[in-house]
């Protein structure tokens, strides 16, 4: 009876998110001489609703077109559906529609037309890296703070149990530390790297050092400022940069602000009511109840309306221009949803004050683009803020297809970004398979139900049977994650065939001289592939095919068009043959696009 597909241009031009001032011209079809009148209805993000009466455009087959165009004022969420008149009165069409009332509006994103993203990210390769793992340079063996633990088995299972106060302390070292990064620069730069992310490596109690101890100083388990900056110099010297992980939601219980046992030299919150740090915290009966990171006592939480802490973090001098100063090329904001547009709108203009080129990345594990964190809508990607968030839909998406061979689920959550995305952030989306925060991905794709209890966890591994499965996939999930628009981030060991389940047993350390070669391999090549393609970068996305067990996709146009195609089934999938293609995997020319069973195919319309 009628259509309207926003994926189509014919309905909806120009396509996804578009720039303020940029009209929209959208095109309804209905079947012919039943639609008396057609209105399009719109309105900003807790607005007011507007109405136009559409236009009769023509005819097309057995149906009416209806047109509108209009131009928004400004940026921010916009909803748009359409109402209808017949014989038998009104009613409206929106994405479950037609019913008597919209429930389920049209997004329509509008950003800044000044919005850019950083070029130097496009096309590249992100690895991710928790220091304590990954390699040891020395300095992991200095002297840490009272209570921790330095551990001589790499590779041993972390600790995980409660201590009698019924904390997991997170204080057992492995030694892995900057150094230890730098040595290993030549093996990232084998594997394709471009960026790599650290976990925080500023002075604190634990391994993960998401309890900050001190802003100014990195950890002395981890080296100090001359190895950081030295870090970025080398690592620079080799096309690869370096992001910090930005922890200012929370701070740790010892720590120069908070102090609660007394081993800084200042004056803390919890010390006295004087502290120049007290109004940082927020204690409803002080210094023993205060408000705290998701409950954790260990982590107290910051206000980060408080205008000294502002000044502080992202001032001349605070802490974002200190690290870019040493040669650190941007952050990642943990738990960016707790940090609210007055602390965000000054950190990110600090950023961008000190280094225009600089990349923020804010952790969002939703669709950024209509995250309400908190009661208020966030404004993360219309300007002004992020650069690109981590792309944890996309992630879940592709476990779903491979897993459960759900190709509608990804090819709708693609279209999801599309439609919502600004382009430039789209082409700088943190697209990812595993984090810290989660299962090991080979684990993930080749194992069935995972332990819940703790100490079963630490025991389990993949069996020789399931591990071969978990590879297979893990190739063609990678795949994925290297083609879709975006650039990939590997989590430390990942391409190595690291196993382990959740916190700490997805944080164990990088199987130095055991890795799994055959992993190795496909992640060069992959990178290699992506290097050697411009449409990468920022290539249009275009979905050619989704069916059971079946995903492909195009990315650039013409001569550049590259054709990704994931074929989970037991038989050939084959495109029909045409045009010449080069098959980037196993570098042969071919004339039909065929991808067995349980596998993923790369192929260009030249080398």
């Amino acid at each position: 009876m009628y259509r309207f597909d926003e994926s189509d241009p014919a309905c909806k031009s120009p396509q996804g998110a578009i720039p303020q001032g940029q009209p929209l011209s959208l095109t309804l079809r209905y079947q012919r001489g039943l639609c008396k009148k057609a209105y399009l209805q719109w309105k900003a993000d807790g607005g007011e609703t507007s109405e136009m009466r559409m236009g009769w455009t023509g005819i097309a087959g057995i149906d009416d077109l209806f047109h509108a165009q209009i131009t928004v004022p400004g940026t921010g969420l916009y909803w748009y559906w359409f109402k209808i008149e017949t014989g038998d009165g009104f009613f409206i069409i929106d994405r479950e529609g037609p019913r008597d009332e919209s429930q389920s509006p049209y997004q329509l994103t509008v950003y800044d037309q000044d919005l850019t993203t950083p070029d130097w990210i496009k096309g590249g390769v992100m690895y991710h890296i928790f220091v304590d793992r990954f390699a040891r340079g020395g300095e992991g063996d200095k002297a840490r703070k009272a209570g921790s633990i330095l551990r001589e088995d790499w590779g041993g299972t972390p600790s995980f149990l409660p201590d009698k106060e019924g904390f997991v302390r997170n204080n057992d070292f492995f030694g892995g530390d900057l150094e230890g990064v730098i040595r290993k620069l030549p093996y990232l730069e084998s594997q394709g790297v471009t960026c790599l992310y650290l976990s925080p490596i500023f002075e604190a109690d634990s391994n993960h050092k998401y309890d900050t101890g001190d802003y100014h100083r990195i950890d002395p388990g981890f080296g100090d400022e001359a190895t950081l900056t030295r870090l970025c110099k080398e690592a620079e010297s080799k096309g690869i940069r370096i992001v910090l992980d930005g922890v200012f939601s929370h701070v740790g219980v010892d720590s120069v602000y908070f102090n609660q046992y007394g081993h800084y030299d200042s004056l803390g919150a919890y010390q006295s009511v004087d502290s120049p740090y007290y109004n940082w915290f927020t204690f409803k009966e002080w210094p023993v109840d205060y408000e705290s990171w998701w409950g954790i006592l260990l982590l107290p939480a910051i206000n980060k309306q408080e205008p000294s802490y502002q000044a502080f973090i992202s001032g001349e001098g605070g802490v974002v221009e200190h690290w870019l100063c040493c040669g650190v090329k941007g952050w990642r904001l943990d738990v960016v949803d707790e940090l609210p547009d007055a602390f965000l709108d000054p950190l990110c203009k600090a950023v961008r004050r000190k280094d225009p080129d600089a990349l923020i990345i804010g952790e969002v594990w939703e669709d950024a683009s209509n995250k309400i964190a908190y009661g208020v809508r966030r404004r993360y990607l219309l300007g002004g803020q992020l650069d690109s968030v981590m792309n944890y839909p996309l992630k879940d998406a592709i476990i779903a297809f491979i897993r459960e061979k759900n190709a509608d689920v990804l090819a709708d959550t693609m279209e999801a970004l599309l439609h919502h995305y600004p382009k430039p952030v789209l082409d700088a989306l943190m697209n990812l398979l595993g984090t810290h925060d989660t299962m090991r991905i080979l684990t993930v794709l080749g194992g069935g139900a995972f332990p819940d209890d703790k100490e079963e966890m630490a025991l389990y591994r993949l069996t020789d049977q399931q591990r071969a499965k978990g590879r297979q996939m893990l190739k063609i999930a990678s795949a994925l994650q290297f083609t879709l628009p975006g650039f990939p981030c590997i989590y430390y060991g990942d391409e190595a065939g690291m196993e382990g389940g959740a916190d700490p047993f997805n944080r164990v350390c990088y199987p130095w001289g055991e890795e799994d070669r055959e992993l190795i391999a496909w992640y060069q090549l992959l990178a290699s592939i992506r290097r050697s393609q411009p449409v990468f970068r920022e290539g249009v996305y275009r979905l050619a095919a989704a069916r059971e067990g079946v995903f492909a996709f195009t990315r650039g146009e013409g001569l550049e068009t590259v054709l990704i195609a994931a074929n989970l089934g037991e038989e050939n999938f084959t495109f029909p043959p045409g045009d010449f293609w080069y098959d980037q995997i196993n570098k042969e020319e071919t004339y039909a696009c065929a991808v067995s069973g349980m596998s993923v195919g790369i192929f260009s319309r030249g080398r």
